[in-house]
């Protein structure tokens, strides 16, 4: 088999009848699909994987999606939603029953904390949160109630940097027969394959490093079981957060850049996380590589790279993390990650307002932490941009 690089730039391209085949993968964009017979249709409408019926089943830009990201996580098939919360909504609703039990890393993106928040108020879901680090919180946690139906880890945590372990965690997971659920959407496949770790299931936010140009709304599964895949396509199909077929296309367009993409963010990453940490007023650098960051050893072990998320907390707390985020001139304030641009954000107003005081300190989230989603810029640029902001927070601090 190719190398991750290779296979990301010749994404499934399926030949047309006329063999000659279009370098860039066709763009359909329909939403039904005609058939000369009524038996013909029935057919089709009877799986995931056969004739073009009707959009939200199906269709043919999707599927080559679906296809290429199965591919890139080693996955045996792939489900592309319209959202990254519509691809964690749609595991989570598919696989979970009133009264099931859930275990899930502590610190969690906040959608998805809102969305197990929300399923244990309406339908009775036991969460129980546990560590990332130690694979016997899985087993203690387990044996401490119901055998539980899923388990929900991050590669990457957002914003801490967390990265759990894995290869124990997931091997403690199948051994008690609990269904895995990583999103990797900050590591992406070149960072880390969980499947290949022994996930059951990958959710991705391809919003993020995936189509990586803050041009796209889009989500996916990836599963290690085709039966799995298929069990819950129907409910996809119900709930109806299927991919639309352009962003599915301008999907793929970015995904042919991505290992390029990737290698460039985390090695500015790396750079800015040990000038920040060399700083006196930074009083924490939150980045998976960095040494002396709580998971560097595990992610030297589980990731290829250290990704382009990093946090740091400054030692003004909320106002100086405020006057920072509105001093950068380079980096852009915005609400997301993973594009070629840096964005600075505060995770404790936007990305984590779900999580009250007590949820914050326990996700490690301090008042004056600043999320960096480091770019593609020119490093010395992004520096010099940083450096500035930090002047201007130091100022705030000073009036």
């Amino acid at each position: 088999m190719h190398r991750l690089s290779t296979r990301a730039v010749h994404v499934v391209n399926e030949p047309p009848p006329n063999g000659s085949r279009p370098l860039s993968v066709p763009l359909v964009q329909s939403s039904a699909f005609a058939f000369d017979s009524a038996d013909a249709l029935a057919e089709a409408m009877a799986g995931p994987d056969g004739r073009y019926v009707y959009s939200r089943r199906g269709n043919p830009t999707v599927r080559a999606l679906e296809q290429t990201l199965a591919g890139l996580e080693g996955g045996a098939g792939a489900l592309a939603f319209a959202s990254g919360m519509g691809a964690v909504s749609g595991v989570l609703l598919a696989l979970l029953r009133p009264g099931d039990r859930v275990l899930a890393q502590r610190c969690l993106y906040g959608g998805t904390y809102a969305v197990l928040s929300d399923l244990a108020a309406r339908y009775g879901i036991e969460v129980t949160y546990v560590d990332g680090v130690d694979a016997r919180a899985i087993e203690v946690a387990a044996a401490e109630g119901p055998l539980p139906r899923l388990l929900v880890l991050e590669t990457i945590a957002n914003p801490t940097g967390l990265v759990p372990d894995l290869p124990a965690l997931l091997s403690a997971a199948r051994r008690l027969g609990i269904t895995s659920v990583v999103d990797n959407s900050l590591a992406s496949p070149v960072l880390c394959r969980p499947l290949e770790l022994g996930a059951d299931v990958v959710v991705h936010s391809t919003t993020k490093y995936l189509s990586g140009h803050s041009d796209v709304l889009g989500g996916a599964a990836v599963f290690a079981d085709d039966a799995l895949r298929r069990a819950i396509w129907p409910r996809v199909v119900e709930l109806g957060a299927c991919a639309d077929p352009f962003a599915a296309w301008l999907t793929l367009r970015g995904i042919q850049t991505l290992p390029l993409r990737m290698r460039e963010t985390c090695a500015n990453a790396a750079v800015l996380a040990e000038r920040f940490a060399a700083r006196p007023d930074v009083t924490a650098v939150h980045y998976p590589w960095l040494p002396g960051h709580p998971s560097y050893a595990t992610a030297r072990t589980v990731l290829s790279g250290g990704g382009g998320l990093l946090s740091v907390e400054l030692a003004g707390g909320r106002e100086a993390g405020r006057a920072f985020i509105e001093g950068v001139r380079v980096a852009r304030l915005a609400l997301s990650l993973g594009g070629v641009e840096s964005l600075v954000a505060h995770p404790a107003s936007t990305s984590h307002r779900e999580l009250d005081a007590r949820a914050l300190a326990a996700a490690g989230i301090a008042p004056g932490l600043v999320r960096l989603s480091v770019g593609i810029e020119d490093v010395e640029d992004l520096w010099a941009d940083f450096e500035a902001a930090l002047s201007q927070a130091a100022l705030s601090q000073a009036g």
